[in-house]
């Protein structure tokens, strides 16, 4: 740029040079022509200008060719060519242009080593500057990092921005469903509602066995709470994030539970699907805690089993730790494809992994995960668990890794005083995250297992 800079300076001037030694070139140069003839003087010294000419006389201007004399640097149209008319004006005596002329080649040499100078100025300087252009540009990078992780970004968009990701509760597909009329969607299944504290009401969807779908039809709330007491065990389904209760492949889970024989109750967690509230880790655990005494408190000694599919495992342990605590031990749980912990389920969640290589991302992610309180430590919670526990896990999940699970059940083994109360079952590839209901080997795998633990 400097020297392209340079080069049109260099041009301009030698414009300027060039109109003003053209005007005395002309004069001049035919000046000292004329200086050469007999009887013709050059323009005076000491005069500005020269004198006029006339050229209606002919003595003034010769036309007969062979009046002029032999110049050898004049082409054919008589006018000389380039730099000879420069050397031919400079050897005339009185020539008034050689100064200007004699001026302007030396500017030009000049002006050329000036720019040669200048270019190799300018590769030093900006050699000199390169350090500093790199620290510099350190420092910017440096500024941005910090604005983007500035202490209002962390509080106000990374918190709500780790809620969305990890609850997803506000994709509530499917989309144009009556979640008030579960029968368009499975039957022999009921619709309430309950309140887990003030201000979050809870929905729920009781689908009975299917040996007693004839049973059910036309029934209301009160046949429904009193069937939890008929002696099938109870399963509380505590679904993922993302979607409700009528979601498609929880709606062929709840079949299959059904038509084995087992009451199912379809927990939407607050925030979800049409419960009330903001989801939180504490909150729902709260709501699954709700949701097991309010079934204990109806079934009489039927047994109730809490079945936490990917995040709701999390849900599943917290609370089953929280009864533990209080002197309630849950009667089973079941893990479908369980996490050791959120923040290990966050590094593999699919939607993050594309920007798992930012520099200071999974900083910021773990950060936002501590301070609002989003754990989910399925890997601590087991070790104070002492209820029949079975994991069941799809080989081929790409959601929540296998190793996740196994991790899982080799925490738990070595914390149960009782083994055998622990079990694990891996399904073979084909299931995927969600649709481990379509095995044919599940519903056999979840009824022995309850069936050797109840017994």
């Amino acid at each position: 740029m400097y020297k392209m800079k340079s080069k049109i300076n260099l041009c301009a001037r030698m414009c300027e040079e060039l109109v003003s030694i053209t005007h005395h070139c002309v004069w001049c140069s035919r000046g000292c022509w004329r200086a050469t003839q007999p009887g013709r003087a050059p323009p005076s010294p000491g005069s500005d200008a020269p004198r006029p000419r006339r050229p209606t006389d002919p003595s003034r201007r010769p036309t007969d060719p062979s009046r002029r004399p032999t110049d050898p640097s004049r082409r054919p149209s008589g006018r000389r060519a380039g730099w000879a008319r420069l050397r031919a004006a400079e050897a005339a005596p009185g020539c008034r242009c050689l100064r200007p002329r004699i001026s302007m080649r030396r500017r030009m040499e000049t002006d050329e080593q000036g720019c040669v100078a200048a270019w190799w100025d300018m590769v030093a300087r900006n050699l000199r500057s390169f350090p500093h252009s790199c620290s510099t540009l350190g420092r910017k990078i440096a500024t941005l990092h910090d604005s983007f992780t500035s202490k209002s970004l962390k509080e106000h968009i990374f918190p709500p921005l780790m809620d969305m990701l990890i609850f997803f509760n506000f994709f509530k597909a499917p989309f144009l469903v009556d979640l008030k009329k579960p029968e368009l969607k499975i039957p022999h299944t009921a619709n309430f509602y309950i309140q887990a504290e003030p201000g979050v009401i809870l929905g729920i969807w009781h689908t009975v066995p299917s040996c007693r779908g004839e049973d059910a039809k036309g029934k209301s709330r009160c046949w429904y709470e009193a069937a939890l007491r008929d002696g099938n065990p109870i399963i509380v389904y505590l679904h993922g994030s993302a979607q409700h209760r009528a979601a498609s492949h929880r709606l062929e889970l709840v079949k299959v539970l059904s038509d084995g024989g087992f009451h199912v109750l379809s927990v939407d967690y607050r925030g979800f699907g049409d419960s009330t509230g903001k989801p939180t880790e504490e909150g729902l655990t709260a709501d699954a805690i709700c949701v097991y005494e309010w079934t204990k408190a109806r079934s009489g000694t039927t047994p109730v089993c809490l079945w936490g599919h990917s995040l709701g495992t999390g849900v599943a342990t917290n609370a089953a730790k929280v009864l533990e605590e209080k002197g309630f031990p849950v009667d089973a749980i079941i893990l479908e494809a369980p996490f050791t912990n959120v923040w290990v389920a966050t590094i593999n969640y699919p939607l993050l992994k594309i920007y798992r290589k930012l520099p200071g991302f999974l900083h910021e992610v773990m950060d936002a995960l501590r301070r609002d309180k989003i754990v989910f430590p399925n890997d601590e919670n087991v070790k104070f668990l002492s209820s029949p526990l079975l994991i069941i896990h799809g080989e081929n999940d790409k959601t929540v890794p296998l190793e996740c699970g196994k991790k899982l059940y080799e925490i738990a083994h070595n914390a149960y005083r009782n083994k055998e109360r622990v079990k694990m079952v891996i399904f073979p590839p084909g299931f995927q995250h969600n649709f481990l209901c379509k095995s044919p080997i599940l519903l056999k795998t979840v009824r022995d297992f309850l069936s050797q633990q109840w017994a």
